[in-house]
């Protein structure tokens, strides 16, 4: 069956976190969240804060492990019910509200790299008459927050839907978080191809919904084994041929 309908990774495919990226962004949160709690009466150690964030990482580990997901206030609460159980039902919502935002934005003040051949590659494909979707496991970063940094590299309107687990609450590989970014744009598993970095999240995530997939890898089809995906291409650039030949074989 002739591809209609292109679906895309995120992380590891369009845009790359930098070594140390995670700490950077735990450091600017605590940071943030240390002096908004201050302000709003509550003293929380550093060490107290470290200790919650860890705990709020156990929390979602947890839950990632099911192939599911929680909205972004979740984290925020599972942080603030460990440094004290009731504490996110006796602070303000406006204080709740800085809170979400501390936690969110680190990713748009220090961004990752985003893979310069994307933005030709997608309106190369968009040209052709492919339609574009975005499917995305999100971490601590929310798909809010991951919409600005698309926006931002100019590639947000090539897609006509952007999937991402914390908003839909489930992740790859589950074959639904496929499944239901599909049946948003009107596309068929069998005429649909995936795109992305993981054999497990994105290959395997995406053969299990009936999907074909192409791997952003520097390894030879042949060294992937009996995983392997039905191309592989070693930066975006590549993958307007490679959809193409897909299409023609």
């Amino acid at each position: 069956m002739k591809i209609t309908t292109v679906t895309i990774d995120f992380w590891g495919t369009l845009l790359f976190d930098g070594p140390g990226s995670d700490e950077r962004y735990k450091r600017q949160r605590l940071n943030d969240f240390e002096v908004i709690l201050r302000v709003a009466g509550v003293r929380a150690s550093r060490g107290e804060l470290d200790r919650a964030y860890e705990a709020s990482g156990a929390y979602l580990a947890r839950v990632w492990a099911s192939h599911r997901d929680v909205p972004v206030r979740n984290h925020v609460d599972a942080i603030l019910t460990a440094l004290a159980r009731d504490l996110p039902t006796h602070l303000p919502a406006a204080v709740l509200a800085q809170l979400l935002d501390a936690y969110s934005r680190p990713a748009l003040v220090v961004p990752p790299a985003v893979d310069d051949g994307a933005l030709a590659a997608l309106e190369a494909l968009a040209a052709r008459g492919y339609t574009l979707a975005l499917v995305s496991n999100t971490m601590r970063t929310p798909g809010a927050t991951l919409r600005k940094l698309l926006e931002r590299y100019r590639l947000l309107g090539c897609f006509k839907q952007t999937t991402f687990s914390d908003e839909v609450g489930v992740r790859k590989p589950a074959p639904e978080i496929f499944a239901l970014t599909l049946r948003a744009v009107g596309g068929e598993p069998a005429a649909a191809v995936h795109v992305g970095d993981d054999t497990v999240l994105d290959v395997r995530g995406a053969r299990a919904a009936g999907m074909r997939a192409i791997q952003v890898t520097s390894a030879s089809l042949r060294a992937l084994g009996a995983e392997r995906p039905d191309a592989v291409i070693p930066r975006l650039a590549a993958l307007p041929d490679a959809v193409a030949s897909l299409d023609a074989g």
